[in-house]
């Protein structure tokens, strides 16, 4: 058993001095008279673990090509940041190469990482819009396919939690509809209209993928993809990188949506946690200046340099809130998005996934199923 000692934990009126028990890889109220271990937590925060559900790499690692020392290597770096669950996110690619991504996926799902867990798969294509591609490779989009999602499955085993679709794609407000009882729908990458998106929301989609980025914006005689996303109850990612959004419309996205439907993602590349330079996103060349990933052939900007500890300090920011109510974007909020119903918070029966923070956001120690998977340099 595990006992987390003196932490400040959230509670109902802010971040509470309480002690943590873990017994079995969770949360318990009840104390243990001799336990295993004992981490003095003394000044730190007790949070629960982040959880990226959208991330194309980290560490000089593309999911489009990770083998099973890849996604040790993306486990071992989420986890210094902060992450302890994540969704690999397969960029739009040939049916051969998204088979074997998928392939790669369960069998790293299948064993314990090192670090952050990997809970699922997400489809970022390839039912998408051409007109607002970012960067996804044109020539491999589709028309709406049921079918070829259900192989996918298949292969995947039922691993595939989530997809991005187009609504006016052909072929993908049926989709939706018959799709939205096995996976959880995002709409992005698009240019439909209001009624469009209003449509697939009503047909089942759950949330918006990178809102206001590679979307049709709003308009006040044409509200567009984005109105329906602000109006909605649908939840809606965000980029917080302050290159993606300007703080003003994280602001914005935060008092439209509510705190409770907003789920901040890194969208990050296999440039994250490394220095400028030339990097791959599935088929793209990307080129990193200033942190700032764009496709070598045309500068538009192609997925993110963002870590969710980087994440955390920037809301933070550019909210002007504290810790324990900006961890609920990172946390809680994903893991109900995904239905990851004993994740993301800290309580009784809850998986004993937690980091150890110092108040200004840096991470001190991950915690995964009650054990430590990095420790800064403090005694525990």
């Amino acid at each position: 058993m595990l006992s987390i000692k003196n932490g400040l934990v959230p509670g109902d009126r802010g971040l509470e001095r309480r002690d943590v028990y873990v017994r079995d890889g969770v949360v318990t109220d009840a104390p243990a008279a001799q336990p295993d271990e004992v981490i003095d937590a003394e000044g730190l925060a007790v949070l629960p673990g982040m959880i990226d559900i959208h991330m194309h790499g980290a560490d000089g690692v593309d999911v489009n090509a990770a083998d099973q020392a890849g996604y040790d290597r993306i486990s071992a770096f989420l986890a210094r940041n902060g992450t302890t669950g994540f969704q690999c996110s397969i960029l739009t690619d040939t049916e051969e190469q998204t088979a074997w991504c998928i392939d790669q996926a369960v069998q790293a799902m299948s064993r314990t990482l090192p670090g952050a867990q990997l809970l699922g798969i997400h489809l970022e294509g390839p039912f998408l819009s051409a007109d607002y591609k970012g960067a996804m490779p044109e020539h491999l989009l589709r028309k709406g396919d049921a079918a070829l999602f259900r192989r996918y499955q298949e292969l995947a085993g039922g691993r595939i939690r989530y997809m991005t679709v187009s609504p006016e794609v052909p072929g993908v407000p049926e989709m939706i509809s018959a799709l939205a009882g096995e996976v959880v729908i995002a709409i992005g990458h698009s240019g439909c209209g209001y009624d469009a998106a209003m449509d697939a929301i009503r047909r089942g989609a759950k949330a918006a993928t990178h809102t206001f980025n590679a979307m049709r914006l709003f308009h006040q005689h044409e509200p567009a993809i984005m109105g329906a996303a602000l109006e909605s109850d649908i939840y809606c990612e965000a980029i917080c990188d302050g290159l993606h959004l300007h703080p003003g419309a994280v602001r914005l996205l935060l008092k439209c949506k509510g705190w409770d439907r907003v789920v901040a993602i890194t969208d990050s590349i296999m440039a994250a946690g490394l220095p400028d330079g030339p990097y791959k996103l599935g088929v793209n060349d990307v080129v990193v200046r200033n942190g700032d990933a764009t496709l070598a052939s045309n500068g538009t900007r192609a997925g993110s340099t963002l870590t969710q500890q980087r994440a955390l300090k920037n809301l933070m920011a550019f909210t002007g809130e504290p810790l324990e109510r900006v961890i609920r974007l990172l946390a809680e909020n994903p893991a109900r998005l995904m239905g990851y119903g004993s994740k993301g918070r800290i309580a009784g029966g809850m998986d004993a996934d937690l980091i150890l923070t110092q108040l200004d956001g840096t991470v001190v120690r991950t915690i995964v199923g009650g054990k430590t998977v990095y420790h800064q340099g403090y005694d525990a």
